[in-house]
């Protein structure tokens, strides 16, 4: 490309910006935003400087898109605020939370008054409404309910080394922290799973799993090494 030709590129990208704003959209920057012509933006909805907006875009009323933020052929309800993410040929409902550093890969579906928090990654996977995980998560190849709480750095295993399987948590559920759910498995309505478990079999409706092994303290183990780190 020419510099005539880079020129010419960057005025039409703000004009287009420009006639966004005229339509109720606010830019924090009109020269940082990239937005496709095919987007679709609604009435009070802020743009921070370096949004990517991508293809067959939309994005309702009164969002909030973070800086740093690419959208590709994807759709955000009224109100939601998406925050340094990426979110590729999914759909996000209204009153939703993204970010900081999510990742929406194609196929999901996330719905309303939902949180999807820091280094949470779904993949063809859905969120009921009300359903969180709010940081240090993958959710692959699943399908879970309505006000379901996933716990930090839990792992849907969706993946055996030969094919992908599916797994349902159903509304209410929580998941503690650090759990894995070793696909196919299915988590009964408002059950409980425990911090640190692995699941490798469906859990029933309002029952606790736990699968951890027990925990056993060896007294004076660190002395009887002689590794006692010496004072400097």
């Amino acid at each position: 490309m020419s510099l005539r030709q880079y020129e010419a590129e960057e005025k039409k990208r703000i004009k287009r910006n420009l006639a966004y704003e005229e339509r109720g959209v606010r830019f924090m920057d009109l020269r940082t935003a990239y937005i496709d012509e095919t987007a679709r933006i609604g009435q009070g909805t802020v743009i921070y400087p370096n949004v990517i907006l991508e293809g067959d875009v939309t994005i309702g009323e009164d969002c909030t898109i973070g800086p740093n933020t690419r959208i590709v052929d994807s759709e955000v309800g009224n109100g939601t605020v998406i925050q340094y993410s990426v979110i590729t040929e999914s759909k996000v409902g209204s009153e939703t939370k993204v970010g900081p550093f999510a990742y929406l890969r194609p196929g999901s579906t996330i719905g309303d008054g939902c949180k999807v928090g820091d280094f949470v990654e779904v993949k063809n996977s859905s969120m009921g409404d009300g359903a969180k995980a709010s940081h240090l998560t993958y959710i692959g190849d699943s399908d879970v309910g309505r006000d379901v709480n996933l716990g930090c750095g839990v792992v849907f295993v969706n993946y055996d080394g030969t094919s992908k399987h599916r797994c349902v948590v159903e509304d209410g559920a929580f998941i503690g922290c650090n759990s894995n759910l070793i696909a196919p498995v299915h988590v009964g309505e408002k059950s409980y799973v425990a911090a640190g478990s692995t699941i490798t079999e469906d859990v029933p409706d309002g029952a606790l799993y736990i699968a951890r092994a027990r925990g056993k303290a060896l007294l004076d183990w660190v002395s009887r090494k002689g590794i006692l780190k010496k004072k400097k």
